[in-house]
């Protein structure tokens, strides 16, 4: 295959999975995947059916001829270079959240062998049988294996903190990408409207949290009054509420913090703690006030290694992304702000 017929299959993958939202799959693997979005949360209590569906519909937007087109238009793909395998460990915190990387490796060229996690190993391989329904020639050049990766020429692993420092050292003889824990975090000014503080609702709540790209913390000015954020943000409560592996978080971390007699917001869906960490569980947001932009920019600057996105509408947050947008990433949006198609072309 040509770079041409790669963007092309590709493009025509995020045609099947828009006829799968729309219940009018074509080929048999999109048909599969129609019949298991409602199903997948019995397998995986966090990867509920909306959640799914939304997460396909970003796929299906970053797919589309305009976005692929652009995206690719910044990159030298030299045709006749030979392709090399590649290893992917994926993660599993939230749905397919190893595209990204299956994209890139098969863009480049390179043979895609992937280690799926096990909290998502039924989504990633319905996507891969669609685009081989798409372009059979994709067939030899993608393997999800169970076992040690063998024959790579290179690794993209994504895991916690600890797993990345081991991955660091296990595959420390091959060029690689390793991935540790981030999060999203958040500033506020306190001159938000209600609508504002709403849309924050969708970077916070949206996969309960569990992704890198989710605010876990927010900045905040002094003296700042929560009311109309809880107010703002109830109406995620009917959602939340009917998830138990949420829930449970969110009475487990109640229950402790109240027994360490640790001052909490709190609203019955969501605990809002004071705290220098970034990283805060389900069911938990951790906030931090700052005193003036000087000590907003120590602070961020403190944690730039730890921050996967910043959300917020002041002309003051420099790179920030709009509230409510955190989730909505395209072929652009890499992890870490590592280029990882950048790094597959030089590989050769």
């Amino acid at each position: 295959m040509n770079l041409k017929e790669r963007i092309e299959a590709f493009i025509k993958l995020g045609e099947e999975i828009s006829n799968v939202l729309n219940h009018q799959a074509i080929t048999s693997g999109g048909k599969k995947l129609d019949a298991l979005i409602p199903e997948i949360h019995h397998r995986n209590g966090w990867f509920t059916e909306q959640n799914v569906i939304h997460r396909l519909q970003i796929l299906s937007e970053g797919l589309s001829s305009q976005r692929m087109t652009s995206w690719i238009e910044g990159y030298s793909i030299n045709e006749n270079n030979k392709h090399k395998t590649v290893g992917v460990i994926l993660a599993g915190n939230i749905p397919m959240v190893g595209f990204d990387d299956f994209r890139c490796v098969l863009i480049s060229g390179n043979k895609f062998i992937g280690k799926l996690a096990s909290d998502d190993i039924l989504l990633m391989p319905l996507l891969n049988e669609i685009l081989i329904e798409i372009e059979p020639r994709f067939s030899e050049f993608v393997e999800f294996t169970e076992g040690p990766l063998r024959g790579i020429d290179a690794i993209i692993a994504t895991g916690s903190n600890n797993s990345a420092e081991y991955f660091k050292h296990f595959f420390s003889k091959y060029p690689n990408i390793i991935r540790g824990n981030r999060n999203g975090v958040a500033v506020l000014t306190g001159k938000e409207s209600g609508e504002e503080l709403s849309r924050l609702g969708e970077d916070i709540f949206r996969y309960f949290g569990l992704g890198c790209r989710n605010v876990t913390k927010l900045f905040v000015p002094e003296n700042y009054n929560f009311n109309l954020f809880f107010e703002s943000i109830y109406p995620w409560g009917s959602t939340i509420l009917q998830n138990n592996k949420y829930m449970n978080n969110y009475d487990y971390h109640k229950t402790l913090y109240l027994l360490s007699s640790i001052p909490l917001l709190d609203n019955n869906f969501l605990l809002i703690k004071e705290d220098a960490g970034i990283s805060s569980p389900p069911g938990v947001l951790f906030y931090e006030y700052y005193y003036s932009k000087e000590d907003l920019n120590t602070k961020l600057s403190n944690l730039e290694d730890k921050i996967q996105c910043l959300i917020g509408n002041s002309r003051d947050i420099k790179n920030s992304i709009q509230i409510g947008n955190s989730q909505k990433t395209g072929p652009l949006d890499y992890a870490d702000g590592v280029d990882v198609l950048k790094f597959l072309i030089e590989l050769s």
